[in-house]
């Protein structure tokens, strides 16, 4: 076992600017690929000689494998040490990005993407944790600003770039990118930070608590990913993915809180600050990654928007992310944490606010000045509650924390996405039934109003009612989607109480320092 050892000092100058650089390079390769192979799944699916269906598990098991993998960040940090989990990380990752690009069919395919997913787990609160130990305490918040700044801009650039390089190239360089990336990234950090290795610890592994983990995280994802395509509950496969979630996160629960050597730590709940920042910061990144699906969405199945065109639609998200979040890192105190996460929340209500009063014929700008203006809570969001979670912990507990967190905050992103999915399905369903309602032969106004429909077109009667039940499903959907909007407003407004029961951060005011309770 390694002796217990001072942290080592912060870097400086160019050192500092390098080694951020690889860091974040690290960071954006990961977050990229849990979005970009979207809009290429048609692509893939077509010259692997598959169905779409099908083809979606390339998506499905990259996120199954990544969920189950973040939360054993703690572990793999004390036994491997940070920086050599970290850079073995980025070079398995470059590794299945190969493999994935010379796929010859979909199993080997997705073999490649569960090993992709598996190692990628540790790069995101590993990125947290290094950077940290960077920067001064009194720059903690710039070393979190950052971060944010390639995890908010990455979800947003990945279907762009997805879909351009599989219009322009071929859908296997969707992953030969992350080569030269994962290379640089991985030489960079080796040669800056090899010295600065943490200590190790060879702690016994938690075979059943690992089971378990797997088991759970794996069947709730696949479950929350294929079950609007196998009608939820009406499937067995869905019931008994269910029934093996449930079972065995109780099982999980149970074993983890009383056995010696827990490979999650889930006693970092009882920490206020832990328990309020994770808790708040995975339902917002619910809603705001579960609306980011449906946009999209909405725009290529109702709007008539090409892939790389909605694509272009949401792109300006990043920009007032990148503009603003250097700011927010050198004006974040840790006093005023709460009070920034706040203005965050209430942003992301006022435009989703906005968002309500979309129309069928809306134009391009209205739709791009929403997604425009998110880019200013964007930026506001990370840092301070990030800020919060990791407050308080030890050195050689932030990995715990920040991989706990991000687990949290992942997971509840999947589930955002499948319940705001599901949700806009059932009041597209209702207001369909609502529209259609007087939508009668003996209703004198309806065929009054199809009469002079058929009349003006020169359309025949099947071809006008046709055109009727066209434009209510396109309206239903928009008020169906108008509904999901007014919903994401109003719970960002109640969950501002949820940053409010965490402790204000005691520092010097010179920045957000992580200090102890």
């Amino acid at each position: 076992m390694s002796q217990i050892q001072a942290p080592p000092p912060p870097m400086q100058g160019g050192q500092l600017v390098l080694a951020t650089i690889a860091v974040a390079l690290a960071t954006f390769m990961n977050v990229l690929d849990t979005s970009i192979a979207n809009v290429a799944i048609p692509t893939i699916s077509g010259n692997l000689g598959v169905s779409v269906d099908q083809g979606t598990w390339v998506i499905t098991v990259f996120a199954a494998a990544n969920a189950v993998s973040i939360p054993l960040t703690g572990w793999l940090t004390q036994r491997f040490g940070d920086i050599r989990l970290f850079v073995g990380s980025i070079l398995l990752f470059t590794l299945a990005s190969w493999l994935c690009g010379i796929a010859p069919t979909l199993p080997i395919l997705l073999v490649a993407r569960v090993l992709q997913g598996a190692v990628a787990g540790p790069l995101i609160p590993m990125s947290q944790a290094i950077l940290l130990g960077s920067y001064p305490k009194q720059k903690s918040a710039t070393a979190l600003a950052l971060w944010g700044m390639t995890a908010t801009v990455g979800p947003i650039a990945g279907p762009l770039l997805g879909g351009w390089i599989t219009d322009s190239y071929s859908w296997s360089w969707i992953f030969y990118i992350n080569i030269p990336v994962g290379i640089f990234a991985a030489s960079v950090t080796w040669m800056l930070y090899r010295k600065r290795q943490g200590p190790t610890r060879k702690t016994p592994i938690d075979v059943v608590g690992l089971g378990l983990l797997v088991a759970w995280v794996g069947s709730l994802q696949v479950m929350l990913d294929k079950g609007k395509d196998l009608d939820w509950f009406n499937s067995p496969v869905i019931v008994v993915l269910g029934i093996v979630a449930v079972i065995s996160f109780l099982l999980f629960l149970i074993w983890e809180l009383t056995d010696a050597n827990p490979i999650v730590d889930l006693r970092l709940f009882t920490q206020r600050n832990f328990l309020g920042g994770t808790v708040a910061i995975s339902i917002a990144y619910a809603v705001f990654f579960g609306n980011l699906v449906l946009l999209p969405q909405w725009m290529q199945e109702y709007l008539g928007y090409r892939s790389v065109d909605a694509g272009l639609v949401t792109a300006p998200l990043g920009i007032f992310a990148l503009l603003v979040s250097p700011i927010v890192g050198r004006v974040l105190t840790p006093s005023n944490a709460r009070t920034v996460a706040t203005l965050s929340f209430i942003g992301f209500a006022g435009v989703f606010y906005m968002r309500t009063h979309y129309v069928t014929q809306i134009d391009t700008w209205h739709l791009v000045l929403p997604t425009l203006l998110q880019g200013i809570p964007m930026a506001l969001f990370f840092v301070p509650l990030t800020s919060i979670i990791l407050s308080g912990q030890r050195p050689e507990k932030i990995a715990d924390a920040a991989g706990l967190s991000n687990f949290a905050r992942v997971f509840c992103g999947a589930v955002g996405t499948s319940i705001a999915g599901n949700a806009w399905n059932d009041r597209t369903v209702l207001h369909h039934v609502r529209l259609t309602e007087q939508a009668s032969i003996g209703n004198p106004i309806f065929t009054h109003q199809i009469d002079a429909v058929r009349s003006l077109l020169h359309l025949n009667p099947a071809s006008a009612h046709a055109l009727f039940d066209a434009t209510v499903i396109s309206q239903a959907a928009m008020m169906g989607l108008n509904d999901i909007f007014y919903i994401s407003a109003v719970l960002y407004l109640v969950m501002i109480p949820l940053i409010w029961i965490t402790r204000p951060v005691k520092g010097d005011g010179k920045g957000p320092a992580i200090v102890a309770h």
